[in-house]
């Protein structure tokens, strides 16, 4: 059994039963796919959200938007480039290399939608939340077993998912309606939260959807053709690889960039790593005339992920037989020839880096802060669904600030209780990282608000 390029990269959209029209000359539907995200209010969000450096009062280090504009930026070029090959290899007709692009770019954009404040400790402060809190504990007991690990498991790619699926543009089916080639690329990880019987790889390391999307998700995989490799579970469409590529790219090299401007990581740490990549040596004429450690660290970054994308080019190429049967299933960055370069990029940032001072202490606090804001508005749906008027005063009064379409119709919180938590863990992990600060701080009398 193999993959198809021809539906592969479909522009059908979800939740819209009939096939597109003609492919707009100016604009395909890649590229409006693009523009959606790129104008969604969830995008925005981003530029409060933390990358590595949560909260930083330097305006020169990278946000989740940034970070999603530049792994964009590299999913393009690796896009662009593969398609020219795949469209002379496959004789796609009507296809562009610049429609492998724009898929790639898309999806790109849309990585980071999901993830909660504070980052990857904000989604572990919520899997902690559901796990220890004796509230938490209690909700849980009474869902289905994929239901619970759902939120014992919150993953903010699963989250990204559910919110351009359905909560972005929450009155379509399908939420934003982007096209299935886009939204297959996204799904870097095409499972659910319970681990299925079967060997997916890298794919299967973490879960893509949640069970209340798990519909509209199969709805994607069927569309674009994806292989079944167990109930529930898929092989990757084979530019997700590249989105990951791109994704690993831009981590592990610019990381070490802020790192650096942060005074966290010694400049010449990072060169040492960025030469050997480049081909350059430490005396090359262009190196030499650029005499500031800023410029010198720009200059070798640029190089360094240029070196990077021709490799996973050609390593994509060679292995894109075995993506369309489903039998790949590493990451690209674990097999490039400069393998051992991104390696130790990532030990280096994970040793110097990912456990500074400043990282921690804020990391620590969001388990606070994100707690604080799940035991009071889950509290407060909680009461308000099982004890209706006789709920408390303080619980009354915390429902009106949570917006109607994180309840439900008319205020009216759901009966079922994995609903009602779903529900308000989208509204948290929506929050930036400043608001939901800001919010802890006012709902605990922290600070009051000023008229």
């Amino acid at each position: 059994m193999s993959m198809q390029w021809s539906r592969l990269l479909t522009r059908r959209r979800l939740g819209v039963p009939t096939e597109p029209g003609a492919d707009e000359p100016q604009r395909s539907d890649f590229q409006r796919d693009f523009d959606r995200i790129i104008f969604a209010s969830s995008f925005r969000r981003m530029q409060d959200k933390t990358q590595v450096f949560p909260l930083s009062s330097n305006d020169y280090v990278r946000t989740r938007l940034t970070h999603s504009l530049e792994v964009s930026s590299v999913a393009r070029s690796l896009g662009n480039q593969v398609g020219e090959v795949l469209i002379a290899r496959h004789g796609l007709r009507n296809m562009l290399s610049s429609d492998f692009g724009a898929i790639v770019a898309a999806a790109a954009l849309a990585h980071d939608l999901g993830n909660p404040p504070f980052g990857h400790a904000g989604e572990d402060s919520i899997r902690h939340w559901f796990a220890a809190s004796a509230l938490g504990q209690r909700l849980c007991a009474q869902m289905q077993p994929a239901q619970r690990d759902d939120l014992l498991r919150f993953e903010g790619n699963a989250q990204g998912f559910r919110l351009v699926a359905r909560l972005q543009s929450p009155d379509n089916p399908g939420g934003m309606q982007l096209t299935l080639a886009t939204l297959g690329s996204f799904s870097k990880y095409p499972r659910g939260s319970q681990p299925p019987q079967a060997n997916g790889g890298i794919a299967f390391k973490k879960h893509g959807y949640d069970q209340a999307d798990a519909a509209l998700f199969a709805e994607m995989a069927d569309g674009v053709g994806l292989i079944e490799l167990a109930p529930g579970a898929w092989c990757r469409h084979p530019l997700a690889f590249l989105l990951e590529a791109a994704d690993d790219i831009c981590y592990r090299i610019v990381d070490l960039e802020d790192a650096v401007r942060l005074g966290q990581l010694e400049h010449r740490a990072a060169l040492e790593l960025l030469l050997p990549v480049t081909g350059l040596s430490a005396d090359a004429p262009r190196l030499r005339q650029l005499t500031r450690p800023k410029e010198r660290i720009e200059y070798l970054r640029a190089k360094a992920i240029g070196r990077i994308i021709a490799e996973v080019v050609t390593l994509f190429l060679d292995q894109e037989p075995a993506m369309l049967t489903g039998r790949y299933a590493r990451e690209l960055l674990d097999e490039v020839p400069s393998r051992w370069l991104m390696q130790e990029m990532k030990k280096l940032a994970a040793r110097e880096v990912y456990v500074a001072t400043p990282v921690v202490e804020v990391q620590v606090a969001g388990f606070e802060v994100l707690g604080g804001l799940l035991e009071a508005f889950v509290g407060a749906v909680t009461e308000v669904a099982e004890r209706g008027a006789a709920a408390s005063p303080r619980h009354h009064m915390l429902m009106r600030l949570i917006p109607e379409q994180f309840v439900g119709p008319e205020h009216r919180p759901a009966a079922d209780p994995y609903q009602r938590s779903l529900k308000i863990t989208d509204f948290v992990s929506g929050m930036t990282d400043s608001y939901a600060v800001n919010l802890f701080k006012r709902i605990t009398g922290m600070s009051l608000p000023t008229f």
